[in-house]
């Protein structure tokens, strides 16, 4: 099993919580709002300080699996009228 696979394997989706979004897998952490944290400058330490239940492995599944997404969708992102 590779690194990612074993990474991967920390995410969890489940219907019946958080609504069906992917979560860190024992916790009701959605995986969008940590790659918002990391996409908004919030660093892991305080990360892992503010969800105290959280493991430094926990934050790089999300960043594998936003990886994954990255390679398998298009996301439109128009570039922006510059005068």
């Amino acid at each position: 099993m590779t690194v990612r696979e074993k990474l991967l394997k920390r995410i969890s989706v489940n219907p019946k919580v958080c609504f069906g979004q992917l979560c860190i897998k024992g916790h009701r952490i959605w995986v969008s709002l940590i790659l918002d944290l990391l996409a908004a400058g919030t660093n892991r330490r305080r990360i892992l300080a503010e969800y105290p239940g959280l493991e430094p492995e926990d934050i790089d599944a999300c960043i594998a699996y936003g990886a994954e997404m990255a390679r398998e969708r298009f996301v439109d992102i128009r570039a922006s009228s510059r005068r």
